[in-house]
């Protein structure tokens, strides 16, 4: 059974960082795309981040310059760090697979591309 579980949410003031993590469980995503997006309440999901397989960054335009994404292919964990935190960065956070792709192809920005997903970890961040 395929488990992803986010961690690493909190409260943090205006300017701040914080690092999720996602461990995934129950078979091996080396070959995937990883995921992360957020959802703030009464708005949709959002798409906040995405690494290759190959290691290749996407980002939306709100988090760039300010969101790292990486993997740990070794330890089957996707991180988002997050630096210069704003009060509109607040919401869910939720990592999630893609479904497969050929090496060199670019990761989708839709929830439909992605087949699995975490049960979400919440950031707030208070100005």
């Amino acid at each position: 059974q395929v488990q992803l579980v986010e961690s690493g949410g909190g409260l943090v003031q205006a300017g701040g960082s914080l690092r999720l993590s996602c461990a995934a469980s129950g078979r091996t995503f080396v070959t995937y795309a990883m995921g992360w997006f957020r959802q703030a309440p009464g708005k949709e999901r959002e798409f906040v981040a995405a690494i290759s397989w190959g290691g290749n960054r996407y980002y939306a335009d709100s988090v760039q310059g300010r969101f790292t994404i990486s993997r740990d292919n070794a330890k089957n964990t996707v991180y988002l760090q997050m630096n210069s935190l704003k009060p509109e960065d607040t919401a869910v956070y939720y990592c999630a697979v893609h479904k497969f792709i050929r090496i060199g192809a670019v990761p989708g920005r839709a929830t439909f591309e992605y087949d699995y997903w975490g049960q979400g970890t919440q950031v707030t961040v208070s100005s």
